[in-house]
């Protein structure tokens, strides 16, 4: 299973972890927390002091067409915000 899907690169998550070392992570929705702190510290060799994860319902999204209207809702996720050790960051741009 692989716990981590992809970082969390928006603005809000950008100035948390700038104040407070704080990083955010789209992650499987049947990962926990430990499996989280795991996968944070195996992959960027950084040390986490928390982890926080929340299930973000999916959205509902609708579309007109040409025979009807349809509606449907996006995928639920699943985001892990990660709490590093002092002095400690990651660089998600560094392998671009």
């Amino acid at each position: 299973m692989e716990v981590l899907v992809k970082p969390l690169i928006t603005e809000k998550m950008s100035d948390l972890s700038g104040k407070l070392g704080q990083y955010g992570f789209v992650v499987n929705r049947k990962a926990n927390k430990v499996e989280v702190k795991d996968a944070v510290e195996k992959m960027y060799g950084v040390t986490v002091t928390s982890v926080n994860t929340m299930v973000m319902p999916g959205k509902k999204r609708s579309r007109n067409t040409k025979a009807k209207f349809i509606v449907g809702r996006t995928s639920a996720i699943k985001k892990a915000i990660v709490t590093l050790a002092e002095g400690e960051t990651i660089d998600f741009y560094s392998n671009i």
